[in-house]
């Protein structure tokens, strides 16, 4: 076997080969070869390593240096500088300053240390692309385990004591799930993985998906051997290519071993896993129409009862679970459910998965035990606003979840407590905003999504949502009416409660949840004309506080419309009538000089020059926004 003194963990994911991470591991290849150190040294492609706003990103074991946002360029450097004289390369480490570390290592890192892996316990860890690796960390021992020592009903028993609940959003408990249908009769059965992942802003799935793709394969192969099915489809959406890439591999990895296929491990199991792939619609995520989509047909949802454990696809009793669900069952079934809940709380259980965006200084992918407040999520491990804005609020679950503010921060994130806010956990999606950000907007841009992909069956989603959003829209456009916010919040009421499946039921979330807790700024487009963060270029108009302005020109080299005048040291004015109200200037400022006001100013600006006027225009807007 081949010793190496130095293994470099080069992120494969997504991400960071987008950002040229193949082309840094070609150039690592030779430059290794080139100096002769090929023996020594090895390179292994992972999948996600987390921080894929970072990327490329390389671990270099076993010192446990973490290197961010290598390019070719930086080879040569690395290789003469830490390989051969034992130096770490100082520019390339992670920025955030950490206490007594000269040289942060990679657990020292906030982002890695505050973090409980399992659903991810291989990231960054092996070669996806190779079963042995992912053997050599205790792969297939629990498939193993389920196969020889345990019957289906130990399996649904240590499931249902570990409480794992379903982690594709509705949480429901997997052992639940399993033992009914395991209880169905049948002459076939079907073990079905939701890859679907059509949440905007989400990438949890598809991220185990090309980091570990074997244990996906594991979990379905004990849920099959659990409720006697034979037969299992992967659904994975067509713009996962390297998802898809890797899992094929997988298969034909596992079926080369005798993992699948017919009688594996000589048990006289058989299971047959294949690649069904997703056209993008986000509708199919919702586990029926997913069934008829690979059935061929329009995915559309059907009403329940019956479920689809009793009559699912191609009306056979199915068992759907999406990817991070199967990537925990491995672990509980070889380690126990006692092990499993050690984490987490008594009705949330064990971890989540997140993909932490938005304006976040850490963007990145997540695993957090269950019951960790969000601020402990934002703050530390996501390391704070970007920018050195202020947080306003957390989109969680997707479009069908709601917008937390900042009271709420300390929240524990289970299913029980994240409900009573009004969101969801979801299938893990978590969109950080900052104080930039216009929640009517935001509430408009959710709803945009889920209208457009409604799949139209049931009227109550079709119309209601159209409805809603071109309420939102006249909100926003200016034409908002005395009676609209109780308008919207009916309507809502009424697509949750008539609506056949969860997109529906779920939709109107965005908005109650903004208009509960940023009820003033639906007040201040409806009753003033005025969208205080200028993200709605309707109602709002861009001025300078000539008494703040000092003057350094940042504003006006941003500005595209060559809107901005004035000499160095004078006082900057925005001309209205080219003024496009992109923002830039607002953006760029850093003394707080450029200033919102309604829309109804810019009318007042571009009728005068007078300079006591202007001030009088502009002391008024400032007390309005102050009240």
């Amino acid at each position: 076997m081949e010793k190496y003194r130095t293994s470099v963990m080069l992120c494969g994911g997504t991400g960071c080969i987008s950002g040229g991470s193949l082309k840094v591991k070609n150039a690592l290849t030779e430059e290794l070869i080139k100096r002769e150190l090929q023996d020594e040294i090895n390179v292994v492609v992972t999948g996600c390593n987390g921080f894929c706003a970072k990327g490329p990103v390389m671990t270099v074991y076993p010192e446990d240096i973490f290197y961010e946002k290598v390019t070719v360029d930086d080879v040569p450097v690395i290789i003469e500088e830490h390989f051969i004289k034992g130096r770490p390369v100082e520019r390339l480490l992670y920025k955030e300053p950490i206490k007594k570390q000269t040289i942060p290592l990679m657990r020292d890192i906030p982002f890695f240390n505050l973090q409980v892996l399992r659903a991810l316990r291989n990231k960054g860890l092996i070669d996806a692309e190779k079963i042995d690796e992912y053997i050599a960390r205790d792969g297939y021992q629990a498939a193993a385990k389920a196969l020889t020592e345990m019957t289906p009903e130990q399996v649904i028993n240590e499931l249902k004591r570990s409480g794992l609940r379903g982690r594709g959003g509705a949480g429901f408990p997997t052992g639940m799930k399993w033992e009914l249908c395991s209880r169905v009769k049948g002459d076939s059965k079907y073990i079905l993985c939701n890859g679907d992942e059509g949440d905007p802003g989400a990438f949890m799935d598809r991220s185990i998906m090309e980091a570990d793709p074997h244990v996906v394969l594991e979990g379905m192969i004990i849920g099959a051997r659990a409720i006697g099915a034979d037969k299992g489809y992967i659904y994975v959406r067509a713009e996962y290519p390297l998802a898809v890439h890797r899992l094929q591999l997988a298969i034909n990895q596992a079926k080369e071993y005798g993992l699948l296929g017919e009688n594996i491990l000589g048990t006289g199991f058989n299971l047959d896993i294949e690649i069904y792939l997703g056209a993008g619609a986000f509708v199919c995520g919702e586990e029926t129409a997913l069934m008829r989509s690979i059935e061929g047909k329009r995915g559309m949802p059907r009403p329940r009862p019956p479920f689809p454990a009793q009559k699912g696809l191609w009306d056979k009793p199915s068992v759907l679970n999406n990817v991070e669900t199967y990537a925990n069952i491995p672990q509980i079934i070889l380690n126990g459910a006692d092990w499993y809940k050690s984490l987490g709380t008594e009705k949330s259980t064990g971890t989540k998965v997140f993909a932490l965006t938005g304006a976040i200084n850490n963007v990145g992918l997540i695993e957090v035990p269950m019951g960790i407040p969000l601020r402990k999520i934002i703050f530390d491990i996501g390391g704070g606003i970007s920018k050195g804005r202020k947080f306003k609020a957390v989109q969680l679950g997707g479009p069908s979840g709601g917008c937390i503010p900042e009271h709420l921060l300390d929240t524990p994130v289970t299913y029980e407590d994240i409900v009573q806010t009004g969101a969801i956990v979801g299938s893990g999606g978590m969109v950080v905003m900052n104080d930039l950000n216009c929640m009517v907007s935001v509430a408009k841009f959710f709803l945009e999504f889920t209208t457009d992909e409604s799949c139209g069956k049931c009227p109550p989603c079709r119309i209601g949502t159209t409805v809603m959003l071109d309420i939102l829209t006249n909100i926003t456009e200016g034409r908002g009416k005395e009676g609209y916010i109780e308008l919207l919040q009916d309507i809502s009421q009424d697509i949750i409660a008539t609506s056949l499946c969860g997109l529906g039921q779920t939709a109107p979330n965005p908005v109650l949840t903004t208009i509960k807790y940023f009820r003033d700024e639906y007040e201040s487009h409806i009753n003033e004309k005025w969208c205080k963060t200028g993200v709605c270029k309707e109602l709002c108009t861009f001025y300078v506080d000539e008494e703040k302005c000092k003057a350094c020109g940042a504003c006006k080299r941003v500005c595209p419309q060559n809107a901005i005048s004035g000499e160095k040291k004078v006082p900057h004015r925005i001309e209205q009538s080219k003024c496009i109200q992109c923002r830039s200037c607002y953006e760029a400022c850093k003394f707080d000089s450029i200033k919102i006001g309604p829309r109804s100013m810019r009318e007042k600006l571009m009728e005068t020059t007078d300079q006591e006027a202007l001030k009088e225009i502009y002391t008024a807007a400032i007390a309005a926004k102050e009240e």
